[in-house]
């Protein structure tokens, strides 16, 4: 297995969070409109997701700096975004490389149809746990951030095999938890989760697999 990296959780922690509000907020009808991942997800209330996940120049250019240089990406390079979203990452990889070959998926119309402009036409609406339409190494680096701990057991394991196989390089990013006040934010605070695992389960899970690429937990802390 590959290294254990640093690349979002900066951003992740410029953001505070009122843990026990929301799990006191309706979460059950909450987590069941979160789900859906469509409209109330993306830019409806907070206590439904993101609360309005606008484009922000250069929020996401830090990270897209990061892998950049972590993988040696170059013109001409391919990335696959597995759980694209908005596509707002792989804009500003662009941006940084405009001869980035750039592709994403995600299962939420909203999420696309509301992704940035210059990316759009490389965006489409497709499913993690399914098997991608694409040859074995096919791509420099596949991403997916913020997406597989939304998948069950069973759906996580068809996901990271396909990951393994279509990228030379791999970057995956989790929520996971180290201790037991972690673990008690995490359950307040995810709203779309399935898999709420143990940072040393992750590691297991991915040897388990056989995934060998580069990984990085985000924590409740």
């Amino acid at each position: 297995m590959g290294r254990l990296l640093n690349i979002v959780t900066p951003l992740h922690t410029a953001t505070k969070r009122d843990y026990m509000a929301r799990m006191n907020d309706d979460k059950i009808g909450c987590s069941l409109k979160a789900r859906e991942y469509e409209a109330d997800y993306w830019d409806g209330d907070r206590r439904f997701g993101y609360g309005g996940y606008r484009f922000i120049e250069g929020r996401w250019a830090p990270v897209a700096k990061a892998l950049i240089e972590t993988y040696g990406l170059k013109d001409g390079s391919s990335v696959l975004d597995v759980g694209c979203g908005k596509g707002f990452l792989l804009y500003e990889m662009q941006k940084i490389l405009p001869g980035l070959k750039v592709v994403g998926f995600d299962i939420s119309k909203h999420g696309l149809a509301n992704s940035h402009e210059q990316v759009r036409p490389y965006l489409f609406n497709y499913r993690a746990q399914d098997i991608y339409p694409y040859g074995d190494d096919s791509f420099d680096l596949v991403i997916s951030l913020g997406t597989l701990h939304n998948l069950r057991l069973y759906e996580l394991e068809a996901a990271l095999k396909e990951i393994e196989r279509v990228g030379k390089n791999k970057y995956v990013m989790v929520e996971g938890y180290r201790t037991v006040a972690e673990l008690h934010n995490l359950e307040c605070w995810a709203l779309t989760a399935e898999s709420i695992l143990h940072t040393s389960e992750w590691i297991w899970l991915y040897g388990k697999l056989g995934y060998t690429g580069d990984y990085e937990f985000i924590y409740f802390e």
